[in-house]
């Protein structure tokens, strides 16, 4: 029997990677997405992304988007409350697992397990140690379209907000940040990539001081065809793909 996965979707390439790497597993089916989101503000968590581009994205892979509403500011306690209910929701709608996009920060690993333990589900890790930099590289010549939409100014200049992941991207990155921000050096959301059937389209609008970090507003729009290289200049992009503006 197959095992029935839903996937924790933060909207950014990590969790659209493990969507793609699932669904190359003939003894995985996918059945849907779990998002948490600021019901103060409808964006989805940490990164920022406007609920009306999750739900673009859920469409674009096909897959129903479940929604675990969080208020703000949320205690640990509200959080985990919450996704208590979340994974009840989907043990009863036929789940038997639920999947993470994590790489290599164990202790998050073993809170994950933890809270899982006697829930009926079993957790899934599907990118879990494979080397960062070569898996950037991956995802980005597998034609992957993500766009920073936060950053730590702790750790990575804010004049990285609102870029394009690709390889001049990453080259440029200071050597002390990880390749896929896994020390939450920064966050992403995903336009295109393989595991969508249609690419999204949208702008990079007003950059924001919030809470320590640095977020990029990304505006789902209609325009197609372009994006921003490295230095910001629009360049043109094969039609196939997303269209940013800035």
């Amino acid at each position: 029997m197959k095992q029935r996965v839903f996937l924790s979707w933060s909207t950014g390439k990590d969790s659209a990677w493990s969507l793609h790497v699932l669904r190359q597993d003939p003894e995985v089916e996918v059945i849907g997405l779990l998002t948490t989101v600021n019901t103060t503000y409808e964006r989805v968590a940490m990164h920022s992304t406007r609920l009306a581009l999750a739900e673009a994205q859920a469409r674009a892979v096909g897959l129903p988007l479940h929604i675990i509403p969080l208020p703000w500011p949320c205690s640990n306690e509200v959080y985990e409350c919450k996704m208590h209910d979340a994974v009840k929701s989907a043990v009863e709608s036929g789940a038997t697992h639920i999947a993470f996009g994590d790489l290599f920060l164990a202790d998050i690993r073993a809170y994950r397990v933890k809270q899982l333990e006697g829930s009926g589900l079993q957790p899934l890790f599907p990118i879990w140690h494979q080397p960062t930099d070569s898996l950037a590289h991956r995802m980005i010549d597998a034609e992957v379209v993500a766009v920073v939409t936060c950053v730590d100014p702790k750790q990575l200049s804010p004049s990285f907000v609102g870029r394009i992941f690709n390889h001049t991207f990453l080259n440029d990155l200071p050597e002390s940040v990880d390749p896929c921000g896994e020390n939450g050096e920064f966050h992403t959301c995903v336009l295109a990539g393989p595991m969508f059937q249609e690419s999204l389209c949208a702008s990079v609008g007003e950059v924001v001081e919030r809470d320590g970090f640095y977020f990029a507003d990304l505006i789902p729009d209609g325009a197609i065809g372009y994006a921003p290289a490295a230095n910001n200049v629009i360049q043109p992009m094969p039609a196939r793909y997303t269209g940013l503006r800035r």
